[in-house]
């Protein structure tokens, strides 16, 4: 992980406010969260990443990845990597190690349960 990853569990829109995704994600640079919204039991966070991030995991609950700008490769353990570009997403079920990259600044939208640990269990 990078050491200086800015994340901020904070909802910062909440409910029935406009959010101008490309614009957080123009006005923030790697590594950086930020929680978006809250929807029912579950959080949108932005994600602006370029590098490595590290193995990990999330024991109880499973993590969607959106693609705004840019790459990402996800590696699985024991598993082929996945490859998502603009507007294409994946779901990484609960317990499952992985970890994503980006190879060049990719702007990324997460969606995973409300008080699950960005950094993984």
């Amino acid at each position: 992980m990078a050491p200086d990853y800015d994340i901020r569990l904070d909802d910062k829109y909440g409910s029935m406010r406009l959010i101008d995704v490309a614009a957080e994600a123009a006005a923030n640079e790697p590594w950086f969260n930020q929680t978006l919204t809250s929807v029912n039991d579950s959080v949108i966070r932005l994600g602006v990443i370029h590098g490595d991030f590290h193995w990990h995991k999330h024991d109880d609950t499973d993590e969607f990845f959106l693609v705004l700008e840019g790459e990402l490769l996800i590696d699985l353990e024991d598993r082929d990597t996945v490859s998502l570009k603009p507007h294409q997403g994946y779901t990484v079920p609960r317990g499952v190690v992985h970890r994503t990259r980006a190879p060049v600044r990719t702007a990324i939208l997460m969606v995973e349960a409300a008080g699950v640990q960005p950094t993984g269990d």
